[in-house]
């Protein structure tokens, strides 16, 4: 299974904020939204992504409030990107090897979409799932000793 095939599930909704803008609008997008993650756009191009975990970090630097900083302070200047024929298997174990939840999905240096640690998660089980019922079927229509002695 690839990431286009998780993007194709998931949709094409990006949540894209500027790095210029305050980290409070940021934050109130995010639970508004319902989202963990903003794709930080400048000029077109990508330039960061923010987190749950950037915000988190911004609460616990300020004493409980976000600050008055901006985006561009707090996010991840340097976000781990995938493409879309980046291997399943090989976004688990980035995921896993970067404490990476979300990444972004490049062609070149156009963004297709964001998944998620959870998107992933959810792709294998549906996948694991399909085997274990093909495997099921398979069983129950594999031949009876009778009838294999019978051909």
């Amino acid at each position: 299974m690839k990431v286009s095939e998780i993007l194709q599930v998931k949709g094409s909704i990006l949540y894209t904020i500027s790095p210029d803008q305050p980290l409070v609008d940021a934050a109130n997008t995010m639970a508004e939204k319902d989202i963990g993650s903003l794709v930080v756009m400048e000029f077109g191009d990508l330039v960061g992504m923010l987190t749950f975990r950037e915000v988190l970090r911004a609460l616990h630097d300020n004493q409980g409030t976000v600050g008055g900083g901006t985006v561009r302070k707090h996010m991840d200047d340097h976000p781990i990107t995938v493409t879309p024929d980046t291997e399943v298997n090989e976004v688990r174990r980035i995921m896993l090897e970067k404490h990476a939840r979300y990444l972004p999905v490049m062609n070149a240096k156009t963004i297709l979409g964001v998944i998620s640690f959870y998107d992933v998660a959810r792709a294998v089980l549906e996948a694991q799932s399909f085997e274990n019922r093909m495997l099921k079927a398979y069983i129950r229509d594999w031949p009876s000793e009778a009838e294999q002695a019978a051909d």
